[in-house]
Formats: C-alpha cells, sequence, structure tokens
C-alpha cells in the first residue's frame, strides 16, 4: 500500500541570507516579529519579551547597540530586522516622487 499524502500544507521556506544591516551603534533598528515564539524554548521567549515583543506582528524600535545585536542573533528566525532611519527616507523619497508627478 502507497504512502498517504500529508495532511496539511507546509510553510515554503524563504531561500537566501538574512538582511544586511548598518554598523552597530548607528541610528535606531525596527524590530518585527513574524513567527510566534510558541513551541520554542523558553530561553527564546525570554529574549523576545526582552526585546519588547509581546505577540505574533508586533513591532518596537530599539537603539542600535552590542547586547542588541546578540539577542537579534539569538532570534533571528522569529524576527526581521530593519534599519529604521533608512526605511522611512525611502517613503519620504517615493511620496515626493508622487506629489511631483501630480503637479
Amino acid at each position: 500500500m502507497g504512502r498517504l499524502p500529508p495532511t496539511r500544507k507546509y510553510r515554503k521556506r524563504k531561500s537566501g541570507r538574512d538582511r544586511v544591516l548598518p554598523p552597530a551603534g548607528k541610528g535606531s533598528l525596527r524590530i518585527k516579529q513574524v513567527r510566534s515564539g510558541s513551541g520554542h524554548s523558553g530561553r527564546l521567549k525570554r529574549t523576545l519579551a526582552a526585546l519588547g515583543l509581546k505577540h505574533h506582528q508586533d513591532e518596537v524600535v530599539h537603539a542600535d547597540h552590542p547586547a542588541l545585536r546578540g539577542m537579534l542573533q539569538q532570534v533571528r528566525h522569529l524576527v526581521v530586522v530593519t534599519a529604521d532611519g533608512t526605511e522611512r527616507a525611502t517613503k519620504d523619497t517615493k511620496r515626493g516622487k508622487k506629489s511631483d508627478a501630480k503637479s
């Protein structure tokens, strides 16, 4: 008798590497929790709590420093990190282009 197909669809894993962040100690980082801490060790849950992330899809902004980078390294599979200043600048330039096009 053949093997039965899986009963649930599995999450497709994204290939590639983590985004490159600016050097430590410059600016601030926006941290967004994209996966739940449920089912992971208590140590990872405490790290998420120390970062200020309380639930799935929660976002916080922290000043960048080496201790923060160490915590992010521990939970890198649960969070997405972007440089806070860079993201804001790109949004502002997009708005500026749209307003120039309308004029």
